[in-house]
């Protein structure tokens, strides 16, 4: 079995295989509420689709490659996809099992899923009427037959592969049928049958009521069987100097609609031949693509699967704490001109941050408004913050990430219509992604600049604010403000040159500091002195920063790491790793705050940050690791760390076997976004809010 790239490192693709594992293990484990377990089915899902789109697709890009130049070596690339292939018809199982053991559970809670086979008499008619008024006039059958077009299939759809026959000349023919669960929910809700309550998928909606959608032909016996096409999700950007970027995009969005197949699932039940012939008329010919599933498939689609039941099958409707500061001031701008604040997200409401925007909007020192803008909610209150602070004649400086994965489409729009607005749109820098979370704010009292800055973990975005876990710093220390409008320069000007002294900022120099805070530490070791490094990440690739953290092992530095998701490090091995200790956990909340602790030889240093340790992040994105000075904040720091390394309910070790073993431990039971939320909730003055 393929596990490692080097003796040193885990394999990339492998270590993010075994981190779907782990919302697996949630969708598995019976002390989850039930339909919370089905949206962990639905979280794994949609994570692997994007494994395939991007990180699947770069492998055979780089397959590709090796095939048209002798001198590179195929079989590293093609070992690794084939073990993703094996490890992901594995997991599919695993997947499978469990929904059918989320299924019984369901059942014993009078909750049932119906398919098309099961259905009650008393309900034909009812789905009878649904059909022909809401679903057919959706529905557009394409028969496929030798004369036809190859079908373009559509990326993250599921589509009914039919097979039926013509009952005069038993002639038989195929058909495919796109399931408009983009208009329709994919669950069907059925009149109840006293305390038993029902719920079918569209899918099965439809294949009760194939004889009338085929009617024309006098058809007979019916077979029919869920599909499901991934396409490569990578963007290519020509270099059409009559283009515009903006035009750019727009091209290479809708050429991705086009783009490479990386998988095919289809219902392993399918009879050969029929497969056969699907895969001949789709032109897909590639078997490590070929993935078999069970009846169905986009299960990404459960995450808004119908709670018919009592309100314990969810989580209770999360609560959050105030932050007192906050809430005794008339003015966010005045609090934070006093001292610096840390907000820890979701437990502290983001509200704080529209309040900060719309303060700042109205505020008539505030003469200017800097943001950097990545990926965006749905019905955005930032965006209308921006806009109404340009309405009262601020100068508001967005930019703008046009190449936010998946995002931008959506980006696209929202370009549109801060232009509109009179915001002053920038794209940021030619190959670089601004991922930075920053805004720089700037009022004149008195002829006096005074500058505010937010620097964060985590997105503009209200919605994924409610479930991933993030810090975010407020502060009007010059120290940090200055740079901050200077990373803001950097952006707009970036022919000048730039140096940093308190922010660590990719890529003109985070590599360089971060290597030399781990070199310290091994230093301070070599020494004899208590070295520590402590560092909470969602990646950790970059193998010139791990051979760093082995080194520093190596010579007694004592390691924490706590990575939610693809660890190429190997802790724990004798004369490698020894004074390394790796954690995941998977819980409620996704973990997306970045936190850097370096002993520093008793002066411990503290940063937050938008960066993971990748390539990417460190030498092709515009990101930021902030320095922490505030004493009161480094403590705060200090027990959310301690708290987060002593999980023992939700935690997973990190080990060459990448077998997501769960850490447990006899004595207190720590559940560590439970017990944060109650220390947020025991500091004086804090109120839980609904």
């Amino acid at each position: 079995m393929f596990e490692t790239v080097k003796d040193k490192y885990l394999n990339r693709e492998l270590s993010w295989l075994a981190f779907n594992a782990r919302v697996l293990q949630e969708a598995a484990d019976s002390t989850v509420p039930l339909v919370e377990r089905m949206k962990f089915l639905a979280i794994f899902s949609n994570n692997l689709d994007e494994f395939f789109r991007v990180r699947v697709a770069t492998v055979r890009r780089l397959i590709s490659l090796e095939k048209k130049n002798s001198k590179l070596d195929q079989t590293h690339n093609q070992t690794a996809l084939k073990a993703i292939h094996h490890k992901v018809i594995t997991l599919q199982k695993e997947f499978d099992k469990t929904y059918k053991q989320i299924q019984k559970e369901l059942e014993a809670k009078n909750i049932f899923i119906l398919d098309e086979k099961k259905i009650i008499k008393k309900h034909y008619g009812y789905l009878h009427e649904f059909f022909k008024e809401k679903v057919q006039p959706l529905l557009v059958p394409v028969i496929l037959n030798e004369a036809s077009p190859t079908p373009s299939l559509r990326d993250k759809s599921i589509y009914l592969f039919v097979k039926f026959t013509v009952k005069k000349t038993k002639q038989k023919l195929f058909a495919l049928i796109e399931i408009p669960t983009d208009i329709i929910s994919r669950f069907i809700l059925l009149p109840n049958q006293g305390a038993k309550k029902y719920i079918i998928y569209l899918d099965d909606v439809i294949r009760l009521n194939l004889p009338e959608i085929f009617q024309l032909f006098e058809p007979d016996n019916f077979e029919s069987y869920i599909i499901k096409l991934t396409r490569d999700a990578e963007l290519t950007i020509e270099g059409d100097l009559s283009d515009s970027f903006f035009e750019q995009m727009e091209k290479s969005l809708e050429n991705r609609k086009k783009a490479e197949p990386v998988r095919f699932i289809y219902d392993e039940n399918m009879p050969k031949p029929y497969l056969n012939v699907l895969l001949k008329k789709l032109k897909i010919s590639d078997n490590e693509n070929i993935i078999p599933g069970g009846k169905y498939h986009n299960f990404k689609d459960f995450i808004k699967f119908p709670n018919v039941g009592e309100p314990q099958l969810e989580y209770p409707p999360v609560k959050r704490i105030t932050h007192p500061p906050f809430e005794k001031s008339m003015s966010m701008l005045h609090a934070i001109s006093i001292k610096d604040h840390l907000l820890f997200f979701p437990y502290q409401p983001f509200d704080y941050v529209i309040h900060f925007l719309r303060e700042a909007a109205i505020d008539p020192t505030v003469k200017s408004i800097k943001i950097t803008l990545y990926r965006l909610a749905k019905n955005s209150m930032i965006i209308n913050a921006l806009i109404n602070a340009v309405r009262n004649g601020k100068s508001v400086t967005a930019i703008l990430e046009l190449q936010a994965r998946f995002d931008e489409e959506a980006n696209l729009s929202w370009s549109k219509k801060l232009t509109d607005a009179g915001v002053k749109l920038i794209f940021g820098l030619s190959g670089l992604k601004t991922h930075a979370k920053l805004v720089a704010i700037t009022r004149i009292v008195k002829n006096k600049e005074h500058h505010f800055a937010y620097v964060a973990t985590g997105n503009f975005n209200e919605t994924t604010s409610k479930i991933y876990t993030d810090v975010a710093l407020f502060t009007a220390d010059p120290q940090i403000t200055n740079e901050v409008n200077k990373v803001f320069h950097m952006i707009e000007k970036p022919y000048l040159p730039h140096t940093f002294k308190h922010l660590l900022v990719s890529p003109v120099g985070m590599r360089k500091k971060l290597a030399k805070l781990i070199q310290n530490e091994t230093q301070a070791a070599l020494k004899g002195k208590e070295a520590f490094i402590r560092i909470k990440l969602n990646n950790l690739v970059d193998e010139n920063l791990i051979d760093l953290l082995y080194e520093a092992s190596n010579v007694g530095v004592k390691i924490d790491l706590f990575v939610r998701g693809i660890c190429c490090l190997i802790p724990g091995i004798k004369g490698l790793s020894e004074n390394i200790r790796a954690i995941s956990i998977i819980d409620r909340f996704l973990e997306h705050s970045r936190i850097f602790v370096f002993g520093n030889e008793g002066k411990p240093l503290y940063f937050i940050s938008s960066a993971d340790w990748m390539m990417r992040n460190l030498d092709y994105r515009i990101e930021v690791a902030c320095p922490i000075y505030d004493k009161s904040i480094k403590k705060e720091i200090d027990n959310y760390l301690d708290i987060i390394m002593s999980d023992n309910q939700k935690a997973r070790e990190h080990n060459a076997a990448m077998d997501n073993r769960f850490i447990t431990c006899e004595d207190k039971m720590v559940r560590s976004q439970t017990d944060f939320f109650d220390y947020l909730k025991s500091r004086p003055d804090a109120i839980e809010i609904p």
